[in-house]
């Protein structure tokens, strides 16, 4: 069965949702400052380039400085520097081991590099330091699902729904969550919900048809696979197509 899903890394909110905005806790001077700020702007313009040059501009002055290391780090993972990026999220937890963006931003990179236990084992620290943080219950869920245990996932998309009650995200990810648990009829609700939150979230229509096959229901399994065609992006969602058509074919016996 081929299911997608939204990983952590997809949604650009996630990812600059923890970068640490603070100076660092000997910081003093205004021009190091300036220059932090810049590449936090930088970041959230969508240049890590250039905050990169600004953070490690920012650890010059300041070596110890926890919040350049992490959002440094993140400036190395969208880069792709993957190994650089853990290099950054270590140094930050040598510093300031209760540091929860450290352990977050370092199980997003876990995750990248297919070490989904290690996400796992890191997402659950962030959570002893930041336990009401949606975000992390949702992406420890999510690795979870990328180790191929759904059923793990569950309470912690549940979590995350409790604190961020109307993302269709989440709930199309529990949904995969509890097809791939066994659940077609559980999923169905969830991928029912998302779609009436965004009715454009085109890869929950295609998950809701293999819900409806999983359920015998063809028909309207069949008017989903149709709804995914008209509302998928023909780059982003090509392999999905395909994967739609094939089974409107199977199903219409052709």
């Amino acid at each position: 069965m081929s299911l997608t899903r939204f990983g952590p890394w997809l949604a650009l909110a996630l990812l600059l949702g923890l970068l640490v905005a603070a100076p660092g806790p000997g910081f003093s001077g205004e021009a190091s400052q300036a220059v932090y700020s810049q590449g936090l702007q930088a970041m959230q313009e969508g240049n890590p380039a250039l905050a990169l040059e600004k953070f490690t501009e920012a650890l010059k002055a300041d070596p110890e400085w926890v919040e350049a290391y992490i959002n440094r780090g993140a400036a190395h993972r969208r880069l792709g520097k993957l190994e650089e990026a853990l290099a950054d999220f270590d140094q930050a937890l040598k510093l300031a081991p209760e540091a929860a963006e450290a352990y977050y931003n370092r199980a997003i990179v876990w995750s990248q590099l297919g070490q989904f236990q290690k996400a796992v084992e890191d997402y659950t620290q962030a959570l002893k330091f930041s336990p009401g943080d949606w975000q992390i219950f949702y992406n420890r869920g999510n690795a979870y699902l990328d180790m191929g245990k759904p059923r793990d996932a569950l309470p912690d998309y549940a979590k995350a729904l409790e604190l961020q009650p109307n993302s269709p995200e989440i709930l199309h990810n529990r949904g995969v969550a509890y097809l791939l648990a066994g659940n077609p009829g559980q999923a169905l609700e969830d991928f029912r919900k998302a779609l009436a939150l965004n009715p454009q979230f085109a890869r929950a229509y295609f998950n809701q048809g293999r819900a409806l096959e999983g359920l015998n229901r063809k028909a309207e399994a069949a008017q989903a696979y149709r709804k995914f065609l008209e509302t998928g992006d023909p780059g982003a969602d090509q392999a999905l197509m395909e994967q739609a058509l094939q089974h409107l074919k199977e199903m219409e016996g052709k």
